[in-house]
């Protein structure tokens, strides 16, 4: 899709461009380094602040920073359509044109603090432009994939309550099919070439308008976000962020899962409408002065993503366990990444046999983190931690992390329960201020003095942890709790296998027992599938716990997946026990 940022105002800006500049000594030493300004704060010696904006605070300091020439020449964005369309940004540049679009939203729309915004954009720079010049007007933003169907959008309008939505032509016409049931929906964007009644137009807006705008004072506790949970069990609910629990808590946290530099340039796949872009698209890079690199990636196609990393000098890799499972199954030395170093993955846990691989064919470890939409990151394994195969890491930062039973005690090391983070008598900075209009839920999230995650694991003597599965992915079969994670670990070693997921099934005999769905490898597409079946079975018996093995399987061309690339284990447990 051609986008807005041929206009002449662009253009104009692109020669505006400083000089290059010389760089001198190591980054996070410099004392003009927006994350180094925040040291006492880190030590205690001084109070967090009353008052903080993301944009003023973070963005624009870099911009000073950057003027200054203290800041490396790399850009602070980088952007390619994977079809010849390219656009870098500094620092500077971001401010000018979000300040532009900050006047588009609050004289042309009529948005006021407070208002909320729901933006439904692939990974294109209006993404990033609109979400800054939120931030500068005091607006909520609500993120939204662009995956989303008429329904889906009609009850995040309906819920939210938002006055505003932001989207392409292509969702335009869901947008109006349900837009008369939306009462408080008064201004509807459009990034598009074309026009459509009713809509306004957000380039021909955004070209006229002029860059002058004052950013609005923000209280650190002020709502900046709203995310619909991704709703792999029951109804999305609405998890709302602070400026400070995810703007501001990357300046009060150690460096800890990125450990990025002004020098450093960071890649994460993930959709637009999930927390892990706010987080590491957005918030954590730049706090660090890092430049945010985002392909636009219609389709996920492991060639083009291969081809990406040798092209361009990307140093940090995010992506949830899917894209790695996808990329191991092509031959990988037959790419050279220009400086790839440091990976990541989040979302669910990544199989060890996949991590082997990718660490045997690249000599590239993968560091996986966990974490939740309420709180971000929980547990990350960071740069020069010991990794231990199917663990996600120690405890993030500002996080108690536990492991409870179900009246919240803490339970020892290498025992089962539940996955917890202390929330009193001091809520953390990073939490979530509440499911809005849920108190039912926001209350039902705590039990004792812990927020209770739904997710099932153990600690280690070492404080790694492991993560089990969701509470109710819990399989129960003749009396036995089994995990889903690890049958699917076992089942995805052999190489028959490209990706499964295991769900409990109805037995009269055991009232439950495991169930796998497989996706195979082309290779193995005309095998003899009964046979197959026994030798996986078999293999599942030899890698782990005989009891495990899965006594039913079934073969699938594609795993239902959530936006966020998180297998739908509830979809298939749903139709295993006849309920959809």
């Amino acid at each position: 899709m051609k986008l807005l940022f041929k206009l002449q105002s662009l253009k104009l800006l692109r020669t505006l461009k400083p000089p290059n500049r010389t760089f001198h000594g190591h980054p996070r030493l410099l004392s003009s380094d927006v994350y180094s300004q925040y040291e006492s704060v880190r030590q205690g010696k001084q109070e967090i602040p009353k008052y903080f904006n993301f944009a003023s605070d973070v963005l624009d300091k870099w911009s000073e920073i950057e003027k200054a020439g203290k800041r490396p020449s790399n850009p602070a964005f980088w952007w390619i359509s994977g079809e010849g369309e390219e656009v870098k940004w500094s620092f500077e540049e971001l401010g000018f044109l979000s300040r532009k679009v900050a006047n588009v939203l609050t004289k042309e729309c009529g948005l006021q603090k407070g208002d909320k915004l729901i933006l439904i954009l692939p990974r294109i720079p209006e993404w990033w432009l609109v979400k800054v010049a939120c931030m500068r007007a005091g607006i909520v933003i609500i993120p939204g994939t662009s995956q989303l169907s008429a329904k889906d959008i009609q009850y995040r309008l309906q819920a939210s309550k938002a006055t505003c939505i932001i989207t392409t032509d292509r969702l335009a016409p869901a947008v109006d099919s349900v837009a008369s049931q939306c009462q408080f929906l008064k201004t509807k964007l459009m990034v598009s070439k074309g026009s459509r009644e009713g809509w306004l137009n957000f380039t021909e807006l955004y070209q006229n308008q002029s860059a002058d705008h004052s950013c609005i004072k923000t209280s650190i506790q002020d709502p900046m976000i709203i995310f619909f949970t991704s709703g792999t069990t029951g109804s999305p609910k609405m998890t709302q962020h602070s400026q400070g629990s995810l703007g501001f808590r990357p300046l009060l946290s150690e460096r800890y899962w990125l450990d990025l530099t002004p020098s450093d340039m960071i890649w994460n796949t993930a959709d637009t409408g999930w927390i892990l872009t706010s987080i590491a698209s957005f918030f954590d890079p730049w706090v660090f002065g890092s430049c945010i690199f985002i392909h636009n990636l219609p389709q996920t196609d492991s060639a083009v993503i291969l081809n990406t990393l040798c092209r361009f000098p990307i140093d940090a890799l995010v992506g949830a366990p899917t894209l790695f499972r996808m990329l191991v199954q092509n031959d990988l030395s037959k790419y050279k990444f220009m400086n790839l170093k440091y990976c990541m993955s989040g979302g669910e846990p990544l199989n060890p046999e996949v991590m082997e691989q990718w660490k045997s064919q690249t000599g590239l470890d993968i560091h996986e983190v966990y974490g939740q939409t309420e709180m971000g990151i929980i547990c990350s394994v960071c740069k020069g931690m010991k990794i231990k195969p199917g663990s996600m890491g120690k405890a993030a930062p500002l996080y108690d992390v536990q492991i409870v039973d179900k009246n919240a005690n803490i339970l020892p090391p290498g025992q089962q329960g539940e996955i917890a983070i202390r929330s009193k008598p001091i809520r953390p900075l990073g939490f979530f201020s509440e499911y809005l209009d849920n108190p039912k839920k926001t209350a039902e999230s705590e039990r004792g003095d812990f927020y209770v995650t739904g997710d099932r694991g153990t600690m280690d003597e070492e404080g790694y942890f492991q993560f089990i599965g969701r509470d109710d992915d819990i399989i129960i079969s003749s009396g036995y709790r089994i995990g889903p994670f690890e049958v699917e670990s076992a089942l995805i070693e052999h190489p028959a296998v490209v990706e499964t997921a295991v769900v409990s099934s109805p037995d009269p005999l055991r009232g439950e027992v495991v169930k796998a769905f497989v996706v195979l490898s082309p290779t193995f597409s005309s095998t003899d599938l009964k046979s197959l079946t026994s030798d996986l079975q078999d293999h599942v018996k030899k890698t782990t716990a005989p009891y495990k093995y899965p006594r039913k399987v079934e073969f699938v061309k594609e795993l239902p997946k959530t936006v966020t690339g998180k297998i739908k284990r509830n979809e298939l447990r749903d139709k295993e026990w006849g309920r959809i």
